[in-house]
């Protein structure tokens, strides 16, 4: 059946339906711990490869010459016909074309760039140099940066509003939004937010509004982008991630990926912003994006190596897709395909055993809580913790129990959060026919084993 045969159908029917994704569609995924972009066709639920950026860890702890490292952040052309892909440590934008999945350029930007979208005109990319205080413009034929716009320390992203007349930009370390006239670059407002970490912001599709997430306190802010003042502001979740917007039978709703609960959480527009759904979905949800006739969300699993799929009109997950490792960024690009299967210059993904993901709860009268994943690649694991709540300035450790060498130790920031990761063997060798066995694992203040738990898995 044809598309417009389904949008026909659709408009005959009492109750409203949608065309589903087609083959010549594409959901991509930037993979930071693999250094590759997953390249998925949603008419299937299909992941047909990888574009490979760079090596994976933990090989670029060695020398690097050539690749990229971190890959993060994502964007497309308005005509769909390019990508760009952020890498974080290595300070790239790499611009891919969508049929052939093949690198046209590379520009290398200033320090720790997060992410990149094209002006509504196509014309020019702006990129977030998230750790400096200015937005680079790139020339999107020349793949050379022509100017900087001055910011606040640490810009985190930039999106348009449909017209291409303004640019909102969330922020990083200042707890401020900053919009700016496209055509001028001159800045137009700079509006005060509740949190000083918003790694990710969008704008509704009637214009009217811009949502933005704030990480670090679990919150949702709108902003009315006609008057530039605060509409709301949404109590969401721990580590609120990214948002997307879906033209459903409900109307236009919004879906925030939580990713210290494994939810989506699903709100309406009006007011109110009333929730109206709760999707579990894999460990650690973070980038999403809707398909172009909004009956599917798209959700990466940073700790998952996977992205769910999640159908509209039921608000529930229907599909699980192996992607690299820890997609963080993920776009929806209709028609980026126009012609022929699209399965160029794309790598297999190689199989390895399941993530171990862990919720660490708190022990006894302790307060906190956090994530512990183990990512196996091959002859050892990378092991990555996130944790919040926790006593400021404080030291901890992560330990098996019962043994005395810690997996991690680390040190919490002024809030009582951390991230830390660590590249050691944390699985053992299980002769066939005995039984598998997660151990338990803990979280100590100090480093001194036997310490009493503050945190434990679940």
């Amino acid at each position: 059946m044809t598309r417009s045969a389904a949008l026909l159908i659709a408009l005959m029917a009492s109750t409203p339906a949608f065309a589903l994704p087609e083959s010549k569609d594409r959901v991509y995924a930037a993979d930071q711990n693999s250094n590759t972009v997953s390249v998925i066709d949603p008419s299937t639920n299909t992941l047909l490869g990888l574009i490979k950026l760079g090596d994976p860890r933990p090989n670029v702890l060695s020398p690097l010459y050539k690749g990229e490292v971190n890959v993060h952040g994502l964007g497309f052309s308005p005509d769909h016909r390019t990508i760009v892909a952020v890498s974080t440590v290595t300070n790239s934008v790499t611009f891919i074309d969508t049929a052939t999945n093949k690198i046209k350029g590379v520009a290398y930007i200033g320090r720790n760039p997060h992410e990149a979208f094209f002006t509504p005109d196509g014309k020019h990319v702006w990129a977030t140099v998230r750790g400096e205080d200015y937005l680079s413009v790139i020339d999107a034929k020349t793949f050379k940066e022509t100017d900087r716009i001055k910011t606040e320390s640490g810009p985190g992203m930039t999106i348009f509003t449909p017209d291409g007349k303004r640019a909102f930009v969330a922020n990083s370390f200042n707890p401020v939004v900053q919009v700016f006239d496209v055509a001028s670059k001159k800045l137009l407002a700079s509006i005060p937010v509740v949190s000083p970490f918003s790694p990710f912001i969008q704008v509704t599709p009637d214009g009217k509004e811009a949502w933005l997430t704030h990480k670090d306190v679990g919150k949702v802010t709108r902003i009315d982008t006609k008057t530039l003042k605060v509409k709301g502001v949404i109590d969401s979740g721990p580590i609120t991630n990214h948002l997307a917007f879906a033209k459903t039978s409900a109307g236009t709703l919004a879906y925030v990926t939580i990713g210290g609960e494994n939810v989506v959480k699903v709100y309406t527009l009006n007011d109110e912003a009333k929730l109206i759904a709760t999707i579990p979905v894999g460990a650690l949800p973070h980038g999403v994006w809707g398909s172009g006739d909004g009956s599917r969300v798209f959700v990466g699993l940073e700790n998952g190596d996977a992205v769910d799929v999640i159908d509209t009109q039921k608000n529930e997950k229907i599909a699980h897709i192996p992607s690299g490792q820890a997609p963080q960024a993920l776009i929806y690009v209709p028609d980026a395909v126009p012609t022929g299967d699209g399965r160029q210059n794309l790598e297999p993904r190689k199989d390895m055993p399941e993530n171990i993901t862990l919720m660490l709860k708190p022990a006894a009268d302790a307060q906190g809580g956090g994530m512990v994943v183990s990512r196996n690649l091959g002859l050892i694991d990378i092991v990555d913790l996130s944790v919040s709540k926790l006593k400021p300035d404080t030291a901890y450790a992560l330990l098996f129990e019962g043994q005395p060498e810690p997996i991690v130790a680390f040190k919490t920031d002024a809030k009582g959060a951390a991230m830390a990761s660590a590249t050691s063997p944390t699985r053992s060798i299980v002769k066939p026919g005995e039984a598998s066995k997660t151990p338990k694992v803990i979280l100590v203040e100090g480093t001194e084993p036997l310490a009493n738990a503050v945190l434990q898995s679940n």
